[in-house]
């Protein structure tokens, strides 16, 4: 298989090294903004050589492992480029956007896009962090279209797995509903708390004194920001209505504190302490 990856950070870099390491791939060419991190990706294993325009006539699979932002243009770029054979998939944390996105770029070849949005990634980017072992175990979500056929759908289903995945389906809007809840306000909120502290005249002086907890709730604040600023945005609709829940639960508490409400705010921590320790993530 000729695989052509645009993005060849931790996710794009990833992904081709798994495929490498399962023997399902031949030849990986990678596209990027830096020529840097090109350089940097080739000389890692990620990928064989830097793409051109003609290798996407014939490559079997095109991941599209960039921000959100970067796609539209990308897939202006690709589609008049395509091969009759080639199937498209991205790695966006998005969907509904990107769907949309891919209906006004590919026209009549939208059947050959095949939304997915790998669960997994961390705190660090670029080449240095793709690891081959990245997707093994963890959850794939595939969002197919009604144009895609399902010889396609299973084809880039049977890719994923190859990656160690375990994937799943479901609608773009389901989809973007479910991770505006448990990924995207997670880290809007970690982001937002960092700020805070840093914000402050005396933010040395907290930071000195932070231990795990504030370790552990702001690790994903270490996270690319240019990339959640494109999924916050991306996602805001879904992503406003979870912050109106939270800040709904935060009054809650609040008013539980200002009365001295002990049952009340014991009543929160158990309930949410039963469900933290009763979740198992894959």
């Amino acid at each position: 298989m000729k695989l052509a990856v645009y993005g060849v950070g931790l996710i794009g870099g990833s992904f081709s090294l798994a495929l490498k390491k399962a023997g399902r791939v031949g030849e990986v060419v990678g596209f990027g903004r830096s020529e840097k991190t090109l350089i940097e990706a080739k000389n890692l294993g990620i990928m064989d050589r830097m793409g051109k325009d003609e290798d996407i006539g014939n490559a079997d699979l095109i991941l599209l492992a960039t921000p959100v932002g970067q796609m539209p243009e990308i897939m202006k770029r690709i589609s008049p480029l395509l091969g009759s054979h080639t199937l498209v998939t991205d790695a966006g944390s998005t969907k509904g956007d990107v769907v949309q996105i891919a209906r006004e770029m590919l026209g009549e070849k939208l059947g050959q896009f095949v939304p997915a949005h790998p669960i997994a990634g961390g705190e660090k980017s670029g080449p240095t962090a793709a690891q081959a072992s990245l997707f093994k175990g963890r959850k794939v979500v595939l969002t197919p279209l009604p144009e895609n056929s399902s010889g396609s759908v299973a084809r880039v289903r049977k890719i994923w797995e190859a990656c160690g995945a375990a994937v799943s389906e479901m609608s773009p809007d389901e989809h973007d509903e479910v991770f505006a809840a448990v990924s995207h306000l997670p880290h809007l909120l970690s982001f937002a708390l960092v700020h805070d502290i840093a914000e402050r005249e005396n933010r040395d002086l907290l930071l000195s004194f932070a231990a795990s907890g504030f370790r552990d709730f702001t690790r994903i604040a270490g996270s690319s920001p240019e990339m959640w600023r494109d999924i916050c945005l991306s996602n805001r609709e879904a992503l406003l209505v979870e912050l109106e829940r939270y800040m709904t639960e935060l009054d809650v508490i609040r008013q539980a504190l200002s009365e001295k409400d002990a049952k009340k705010l014991e009543e929160i921590f158990s309930e949410a302490r039963t469900v933290r320790n009763g979740w198992t993530p894959q």
